[in-house]
């Protein structure tokens, strides 16, 4: 691992494909969001790389830049059904910032491990000089991880 990357992991009590749905979602990204930045989506559940959905975003939430409200395009860029999911985003900040988002899911006799990873081993210089990376600290990954647990375990999840 290096200092351009994150990964958390959790055992999850519940079904790689219960993960998998909450995951695939564009309002599952929302109801997981332990950051407080995004508000809501927009568009159909995720079923290949390629595919893409709108999030309605608030940066206010982190206190870091005075981007205000803005949106983002999600962009599926690895998509294994019930086993990884990766994505970027593209939006207001152009060109793209090519960091990465994902889950990587290993059904176990109990559940699921869940490993959670931020990269932005990729951005561009002038993003990285800027100083702001990472956008998202490790504990929000763990965080999510843990709102994802309750969320899948409580069946609270609806499409």
């Amino acid at each position: 691992m290096t200092t351009d990357r994150f990964e958390v992991t959790r055992h999850i009590a519940a079904p790689a494909s219960a993960i998998f749905d909450v995951l695939r979602s564009p309002q599952g990204h929302v109801s997981i969001d332990s950051s407080g930045m995004l508000q809501s989506a927009e568009g159909a559940p995720v079923g290949e790389a390629g595919d893409v959905f709108v999030v309605h975003m608030d940066r206010e939430a982190l206190g870091d830049l005075p981007m205000g409200r803005y949106d983002v395009t999600v962009v599926i860029t690895r998509y294994e059904r019930d086993v990884v999911l990766e994505w970027t985003i593209s939006g207001t900040i152009q060109p793209p910032i090519r960091h990465l988002y994902g889950y990587r899911l290993e059904p176990n006799e109990t559940g699921t491990l869940v490993t959670s990873y931020y990269d932005w081993s990729q951005i561009d210089d002038k993003y990285r000089e800027a100083g702001v990376f990472p956008v998202i600290p490790e504990a929000g990954l763990r965080a999510t991880l843990g709102i994802l647990a309750r969320t899948v375990e409580n069946g609270s999840f609806a499409f």
